[in-house]
């Protein structure tokens, strides 16, 4: 008996509702058709503009590399530490060299036994006792071994790694007695220079046609909540990243003698120099808005007339419109809250 009231309760609920609802939409209707609204009107106004670019990123250096040896082996020492700050020229770490001294040495004992070769079979040449093609023989096997000594120099040289440039040691990768592969990167480094900070952020391709080197940006760091820094564009990609399909823009940012770090977080805000022409209509005057998409109401032959439009973007209480308003000079603000389709209205000042 219990469980045939509950459904009788929620039957008279749902009927309720339901004729609740037929009275508000049938009082609508009657608004619409025997009532007149008052109203105001706004102009639509078309002006050149343009929407900021909004994108995040990290701030690194300009001037970064990541330095490793020429050849592998074990690294014998390592002079510097994370954080530390460097000069240019400074010895950063160094590999044992017994075996590239090894190979240098060799390269040069083999030059030495080929001269003296040479020297001999110069002089039997000259005796008619040698041929012409063993003395260009042994000049072209002492060509070829100059050439591998000087390689072994070179890689002799760049056994051990030296700073580019003034700067920081950002992050080391790698420790002493750590068997170290030709490239692999032993030091990530940077320039310590105040000028020397860039934003890089990642935009889409709308946003990148929209964009010319030099347009101006602000920077937001949430290690300097109270600041906002002032940029410009530098560098633009000309291809897109293959993982996240974005196009890389860089940044260069004016520190204003604050300290900066590689990897801060950066919010910009981009302002693009090209420019296109949005009519624009007050927030107020938009009504059932959804992403891009929204209404107004315009006055045709006295009556309410629902338009729609695709909105490009809004600043403060304007909103910026990409297409609807072709033709229509003024748009509804107050009073279009009471509107549907057709109400008859009276526009007041």
């Amino acid at each position: 008996m219990l469980t045939s009231f509950k459904n009788s309760l929620i039957l008279g609920l749902i009927i309720t509702t339901v004729f609740a609802c037929g009275k508000k939409k049938t009082d609508k209707k009657t608004i619409a058709d025997n009532e007149t609204v008052a109203v105001k009107l706004v102009d639509v106004s078309n002006a050149n503009s343009t929407e900021p670019i909004k994108a995040s990123g990290l701030i690194s250096s300009l001037h970064e590399a990541r330095l490793s040896f020429k050849t592998g082996g074990i690294i014998e020492k390592i002079f510097v530490k994370e954080g530390q700050n460097i000069v240019k020229g400074q010895l950063l770490a160094t590999l044992n060299l017994t075996e590239i001294n090894a190979q240098v040495q060799q390269s040069q004992e083999n030059v030495s036994k080929i001269e003296r070769d040479l020297k001999r079979i110069n002089a039997l040449y000259r005796d008619s006792v040698a041929t012409l093609e063993q003395v260009q023989n042994l000049t072209t096997a002492l060509s070829v071994a100059k050439q591998g000594l000087q390689i072994a120099q070179y890689n002799q040289g760049y056994s051990k790694i030296y700073a580019p440039t003034n700067g920081v040691v950002v992050k080391r990768m790698m420790n002493e007695g750590e068997l170290a592969s030709s490239g692999s990167p032993v030091f990530f480094v940077n320039a310590a220079g105040a000028n020397d900070w860039v934003v890089k952020v990642g935009i889409t391709d709308k946003d990148w046609t929209r964009l010319k080197l030099g347009d101006k940006a602000e920077i937001s760091l949430d290690a300097f909540p109270d600041m906002k820094f002032l940029a410009n564009v530098t560098t633009l990609s000309q291809g897109a990243d293959q993982a996240s399909g974005l196009y890389q823009a860089e940044l260069k940012i004016s520190t204003q003698g604050k300290k900066m770090a590689t990897g801060l977080f950066a919010k910009a805000l981009i302002y693009p120099s090209i420019k296109y022409q949005y009519a624009s209509v007050p927030v107020d005057a938009i009504i059932e808005g959804n992403g891009d998409q929204a209404f107004v109401y315009v006055i045709e032959n006295g009556k309410a007339k629902r338009v729609s439009l695709s909105i490009a973007y809004v600043n403060g209480q304007q909103a910026f419109i990409r297409e609807g308003l072709s033709g229509i000079n003024q748009v509804v603000t107050d009073g279009s809250a009471y509107l549907v389709e057709g109400t008859k209205v009276k526009v007041v000042q």
